[in-house]
């Protein structure tokens, strides 16, 4: 058990790491563009594929696409609302106080991916989340960090980092 959680405490420091470390590469705001990481179209066109299909679920309330995607040992890093580790009660706030009242839009070609060796990918890219109770509202585009595992030809969502 030991074991267990001293290997868990540096898998997420080593992603910590590398977070820290694209986040110095990260673009301003005011000069988006693609960025693939190392060259790796087909890893950049996969992560921007899957990016899609998960908030095409936000977006439209699917819960069972969002729960596939989730991984079981997810982790969700939020500005205000602290660390969430429970995928059944992340999913449970997300039909709660998410569907049909947000929206996501992504900020085009924000998206950069980076692989991660024997794992899969980050990405960070810019959004901005919609109030659909306030349609009028100014919506500023705020950052955000997902880390993608490869499970056989897809991948799922380890962990994000959400920055408002």
């Amino acid at each position: 058990m030991k074991n267990s959680n001293q290997n868990k405490r540096n898998q997420s420091i080593l992603i910590i790491m590398v977070i820290g470390l694209s986040l110095l590469s990260f673009r301003p705001i005011d000069n988006p563009g693609p960025q693939i990481g190392l060259g790796d179209t087909d890893l950049y066109d996969a992560i921007v594929a899957m990016d899609d299909i998960y908030f095409t679920a936000y977006n439209s309330c699917d819960m069972e696409t969002q729960s596939k995607i989730y991984d079981e040992n997810l982790e969700f890093y939020h500005d205000k609302g602290g660390l969430s580790t429970s995928k059944k009660e992340i999913l449970e706030s997300l039909e709660r106080n998410i569907c049909g009242k947000v929206t996501r839009e992504l900020i085009e070609d924000s998206i950069e991916v980076y692989p991660i060796a024997g794992f899969g990918a980050v990405e960070i890219g810019l959004h901005k989340f919609h109030n659909n109770q306030e349609p009028n509202a100014i919506v500023e585009p705020s950052k955000f960090i997902i880390i993608w595992k490869q499970i056989d030809q897809s991948y799922k969502i380890t962990r994000v980092i959400s920055l408002h």
